[in-house]
């Protein structure tokens, strides 16, 4: 007897890759043109559109004309569209977005009529174990994945308590648009239905479409041609839905950890290092557009003020339009790149005139808010026009501009009488109820609540639980709170990158170049925060490094600036811990995830020797956070860390010039066009920025809150 054989027709659409969005988009016309036209003749049963809203909204938009057809075809339940407004990449995104996401995209999909979901992630470049938890928050059960099972998930298994699929084969299968014959289609389509076969159950799932593929008019012809050949199959069009409700019973295999193995497939984790300046603004952009959001729901409730939910979710939209996996992942053309540039400055514009329009409508004239769910005391930063007597606070920057309440006024325009000096200060602020407590001119300047514990010289920095000392050419770090010695705590590492913007290409014997301090001095010298400046020096680069603590604080700041001439390269901040370093835990998704380690691994010694074999590495994403042997790291879009013995490497720059290397010696099989990149060398101008402290594993979010306030307003 045959096996039943589940197809679908599908097309995986990016809005944007290796062509600009708008080159996508006229594509895009054609591809789904010719979709409805099937589906309206009833040439084909039906079709799935990605998971995603995006695409479609992008269609409609053009094409406003063909909305009561897609209607008519999503209540025939023919064409299934959501639950997402773009296909995120799982590790590049945080909890808020992702939600956001989901929100975004059921929302339009009912509103178009749909009613059937599912999680459809067919080419995420691996999957967080948080998002199930977060699909069945909006009522969603079932989950379609690919890259990163290992090879003993079959294709029906529970991922985190979600009835999940795994695409042996992947979702790439564009057989029946080739010109081969039915025979050698059938040839073909049966040796890969045995491998499907050896991991499924009574019935198969058949992918059927590719990247941005239309779909043949005559594909249920074809279809009917191969099932005569077929000896051990029977292909039935029809949708992932069906067969789901065909392999209801067969759940019984369990993970609940993440899915990033790549014995199977490709999952490309040079993408979380790729264009780190996009992960910089979209660690920015992330920020800004929650705190606006919790800011006017904070005015709102105290002041009355007006909404900017739709503001804030057309911003949101253009942040998970940066979001889609080929876009935050940094291996799109330099044009599209430029793009998710431009993107990013207007949700930044949003943001900060969202703020600034409720802090005019609130009438107060300066304001600090604790937006958190949390008691905090520290160290904040403020502006004003006022030159303020430094009992209780410091001066950290005067500028000459536009006082912001004249800037954002619609009852004035500014004029050149109106700039002035606009001084940034820090103080000390106690919030005892979250939330709720704001501060005026008349109380903002307190007496300081702590003793003052800062000193500061050339060559040292300490307050009252840190030490931080520049010694014989390195920086050596006593944690006073927990009695640790950290000598050579940090120094850079430059390494040989023969890859592309999916994998680091690492070359056989490199052993990398490393740091030497070559100054160090002070810059800042204050009572609520201390700064010195370290230099590095790397081959010809200079690294200027500065290093800030604030007092009472119980950690590091770090701040790099260099200017990067060097092409093919990777640049990592490397931390000398005190053991071998085989346990990490680090944040995914709003929780953190445990990972282990083979601190000797070298991946220089594993390199494939065949076509379809991706190395191993010793990397692993981070959203923000890592911690590992007592120490904390916070890093603002930073998405990448290494393990290599007793050390701790957080990448700041890979510079690459191609999409994708044929001759990557990381994996030899292309994952992409080979396409020039040259702006993703990043060349010129850089910066990273992290905070490292000491803390418990079980004390991280109380650290990583005190620090995110840092790498956000300096």
């Amino acid at each position: 007897m045959k096996k039943k054989v589940i197809a679908y027709l599908h097309t995986h659409w990016d809005r944007e890759w290796y062509r600009e969005f708008e080159v996508f988009r006229l594509r895009l016309l054609r591809v789904f043109d010719k979709v409805l036209d099937l589906l309206e003749k009833g040439k084909i049963p039906s079709f799935y559109f990605d998971g995603q809203t995006s695409a479609i909204e992008d269609y409609l938009e053009l094409n406003p004309d063909k909305e009561p057809l897609v209607r008519k075809l999503i209540k025939q339940k023919k064409l299934f569209i959501g639950p997402c407004y773009t296909l995120v990449d799982e590790f590049l995104t945080d909890e808020k977005c992702f939600r956001k996401n989901l929100e975004i995209g059921l929302k339009y999909s009912k509103d178009l009529g749909c009613e059937d979901f599912l999680g459809y992630f067919a080419d995420t470049f691996g999957h967080s174990k948080n998002v199930p938890v977060i699909l069945k928050e909006f009522g969603i059960d079932k989950a379609v994945v690919w890259r990163g099972c290992p090879d003993e998930i079959p294709s029906e298994f529970m991922f985190n308590g979600v009835k999940t699929v795994n695409l042996i084969r992947g979702y790439f299968m564009d057989t029946f648009s080739s010109d081969v014959s039915i025979e050698k289609k059938a040839e073909f389509l049966e040796d890969h239905l045995d491998k499907i076969a050896k991991k499924s159950s009574n019935a198969l799932l058949l992918p059927i479409g590719a990247d941005h593929l239309g779909i043949k008019s005559d594909v249920a012809e074809q279809i009917k041609e191969v099932n005569r050949h077929l000896k051990n199959y029977e292909i039935e069009l029809s949708s992932p839905f069906k067969y789901f409700e065909l392999v209801k019973d067969n759940f019984k295999f369990k993970h609940d950890g993440e899915l990033r193995d790549n014995s199977q497939t490709f999952i490309l984790p040079g993408c979380y290092s790729s264009r780190i300046k996009l992960k910089q603004h979209n660690f920015q952009c992330s920020y800004m557009l929650d705190l606006a959001n919790k800011f006017q729901i904070f005015t709102q409730k105290k002041y009355k003020t007006k909404s900017y939910d739709k503001v804030i979710e057309y911003a949101y939209k253009l942040l998970l339009q940066n979001q889609a996996h080929d876009g935050i992942c940094g291996c799109s053309t330099d044009a599209v790149h430029r793009e998710n540039i431009l993107r990013y400055e207007k949700i930044l514009q949003i943001a900060h005139t969202i703020i600034e329009e409720l802090k005019l409508e609130t009438g107060e004239p300066t304001l600090i808010v604790n937006v958190s769910n949390e008691e905090f005391s520290g160290i904040v930063r403020f502006e004003t026009t006022e030159l303020l007597p430094e009992k209780d606070c410091q001066l950290i920057e005067t500028k000459k501009e536009v006082p912001k309440d004249i800037l954002y006024s619609t009852k004035r325009i500014p004029i050149t009488e109106d700039f002035t000096n606009v001084y940034t200060y820090l103080t000390e602020i106690e919030f005892k109820n979250p939330s709720k407590l704001f501060s005026k001119p008349n109380n903002l300047y307190r007496s300081i609540f702590y003793p003052l514990d800062l000193s500061i010289s050339d060559t040292k920095m300490e307050n009252a639980h840190i030490i931080v000392e520049i010694k014989d050419g390195k920086i050596k770090v006593i944690d006073k709170q927990h009695g640790g010695v950290y000598g050579d705590f940090l120094q850079f590492a430059d390494y040989k990158d023969n890859g592309d913007s999916y994998n680091f290409g690492p070359v056989i014997g490199d052993e990398g170049t490393k740091s030497q301090i070559i100054s160090s001095k002070i810059l800042i010298n204050g009572k609520l925060k201390c700064t010195l400046g370290v230099t590095f020096k790397i081959g010809n680069t200079k690294l200027n490094t500065e290093i800030s603590l604030k007092k009472g604080a119980k950690n590091l700041n770090f701040k790099i600036l260099w200017n990067n001439k060097s092409k093919n390269h990777l640049l990592q901040a490397q931390f000398n811990l005190k053991e071998p370093v085989v346990k990490t835990y680090s944040k995914d998704m709003g929780t953190l995830i445990e990972r282990s380690f083979d601190p000797d691994y070298d991946i220089r010694k594993n390199l494939p020797e065949t076509k379809g074999i991706e190395a191993k590495t010793n990397t692993a994403p981070m959203n923000g956070y890592v911690w590992a042997q007592g120490v904390g790291f916070v890093t603002r879009g930073l998405c990448e860390y290494e393990v290599k013995k007793n050390y701790l490497l957080i990448t700041i720059l890979r510079a690459i010039g191609v999409i994708s290397n044929p001759q990557n010696p990381a994996r030899l099989t292309p994952a992409g066009p080979p396409i020039e990149v040259e702006e993703a060398q990043q060349l010129g101008e850089n910066m990273a920025e992290f905070s490292i402290g000491f803390c418990k594993i079980e004390d991280w979010q109380k650290y990583y809150d005190e620090i995110y306030q840092y790498i956000i307003t300096k």
